[in-house]
């Protein structure tokens, strides 16, 4: 069974280039979870008649926004935080409500959860650490690990954090700035701590494996780059996991795809 995740900022944009199409031509994923689609499902022209499509779009017109295709039925969808979690924190800052932002979405199916998440930008400033920070990693983490009182959870999407100086192509320069802060990859430790397994280094260890790439002085070219896209499994479907990469080559946007491959059994 394979899973793949992409950010593909702004799904109409990655649709007009024929990237995506040429994308599940080539790889066929049996789940695909979007990032950032900045699009509500009316305004896209599309037919993907071997997949299911669950949308989880923000209020604001063209902004962030989340999607799952599956080639399976789910047995249930949740939009956002349920009331458990989201009763427990806040998600509103200067920048406005986060938790209308349709930044998450769970599929269940029936030995598995699958969510994928939009984590918000801590901005050049890092007027949304706080957020981050306080509410939501914390929150984001106490809904997988109720998901997972459930059925094992496979979390997938754009972390917006480089966990470790191998996630970056500078770390050192990057100290303290946007997805390199302390707090931040605190808040992505804190899913090792509880269990959840970065896929991608079970296989691979080091540096020069990146998933996003700035448009400016052809960094992707010269694969000046960030891992901040992930896969992240329980504890407990780590011997399913057959394997994990990164996929550089496929293009249209700045972001490219990451998946994990689980074994077949899992699916039946």
């Amino acid at each position: 069974m394979k899973i793949y995740s992409w950010n593909v900022n702004g799904i109409r944009a990655v649709l007009r280039k024929g990237e995506l199409q040429r994308f599940l031509a080539a790889h066929q994923p049996d789940i695909l979870c979007l990032q950032e689609t900045k699009a509500e499902r009316g305004q896209v022209e599309m037919d993907l008649p071997d997949y299911v499509e669950y949308w989880n779009s923000a209020i604001k017109k063209g902004y962030s926004g989340t999607a799952i295709f599956s080639k399976q039925q789910p047995l249930s969808v949740i939009n956002g935080f349920p009331d458990e979690i989201s009763s427990r924190f806040e998600f509103t800052d200067a920048f406005g409500d986060s938790s209308s932002e349709g930044r998450v979405i769970a599929a269940e199916f029936e030995k598995f959860y699958v969510v994928t998440v939009y984590t918000p930008n801590a901005k050049d400033d890092l007027g949304r650490l706080a957020l981050r920070h306080r509410n939501w990693d914390p929150a984001f983490l106490a809904y997988c690990t109720w998901l997972e009182k459930q059925k094992p959870v496979i979390f997938c999407g754009d972390l917006n954090v480089a966990h470790t100086e191998f996630d970056l192509a500078n770390p050192k320069s990057n100290e303290g700035r946007k997805g390199f802060t302390q707090e931040e990859r605190a808040g992505f430790q804190g899913f090792i701590d509880a269990g959840f397994v970065d896929t991608f280094r079970l296989f691979k260890e080091g540096n020069g494996y990146y998933s996003w790439w700035s448009h400016f002085a052809k960094s992707r070219e010269r694969n000046i780059g960030w891992r901040i896209d992930y896969v992240l499994v329980s504890a407990s479907l780590k011997p399913l996991v057959k394997a994990a990469d990164i996929h550089a080559d496929i293009l249209g946007s700045d972001h490219c795809p990451v998946s994990v491959t689980l074994d077949d059994s899992i699916g039946e």
